[in-house]
């Protein structure tokens, strides 16, 4: 049995404009900055033997700051990106819809299957996240020294750990907040996720 920790990145620019960045690699704002070092102060007491970043720089800056408070080093993986969403990324849901309304409405009808253009699908976003937090989760149950493994990640990859965790189908709404730097806590034992709490503010 595995605890989890898994919290969003901090805060970018293109967040508060809710600018889609899939892949795209965008900095923290200095709002996020903040929120990653508020982060690393709430998380410094816990029991936290790893860190499990994506690879992208805005949860590797989340990441840093935790690492250093713990004495833990960041293990970066790129199964834990946020969805690759084409030639979606860079542009808003407006822009989406004005520009291409056809693959606006496909978005929006949450068609699992449906391959974004140049992207991703929502079943293959899921299926990556799934598989690759459960290899964590089993390769640091079997080391025996990692009570407690931390993923830092984006609200895409939380949002399929959630909907894992209760079995929610991937065309329904979505049912939790996942709001950036906030503290998500989940249970992994004998192949399934449970989640214990969700979006604590640190």
């Amino acid at each position: 049995m595995i605890d989890l920790v898994a919290v969003r990145h901090g805060e970018t620019d293109w967040n508060r404009i809710r600018r889609l960045q899939g892949h795209t690699d965008i900095a923290l704002n200095a709002t996020g900055v903040e929120q990653a070092a508020r982060l690393a102060a709430a998380l410094a007491g816990e029991p936290i033997r790893a860190i499990h970043s994506s690879d992208l720089a805005r949860a590797m800056a989340t990441a840093q700051p935790i690492a250093a408070a713990l004495g833990v080093p960041v293990v970066r993986d790129a199964r834990l990106r946020e969805r690759n969403y084409g030639m979606f990324e860079g542009k808003t849901f407006p822009e989406i819809l004005e520009h291409h309304p056809a693959e606006a409405a496909r978005l929006a009808s949450r068609d699992a299957g449906w391959l974004l253009p140049g992207g991703e699908s929502q079943q293959a976003f899921f299926e990556r996240v799934v598989s690759a937090v459960t290899a964590i989760a089993e390769e640091e149950e079997r080391t025996g020294f990692a009570p407690t493994v931390l993923i830092v990640a984006h609200g895409g990859v939380l949002d399929m750990l959630y909907r894992a965790a209760h079995g929610l189908a991937l065309d329904a709404e979505r049912h939790c907040r996942i709001p950036n730097a906030v503290i998500n806590r989940l249970r992994f034992d004998r192949g399934r996720f449970a989640v214990r709490a969700w979006a604590e503010e640190p």
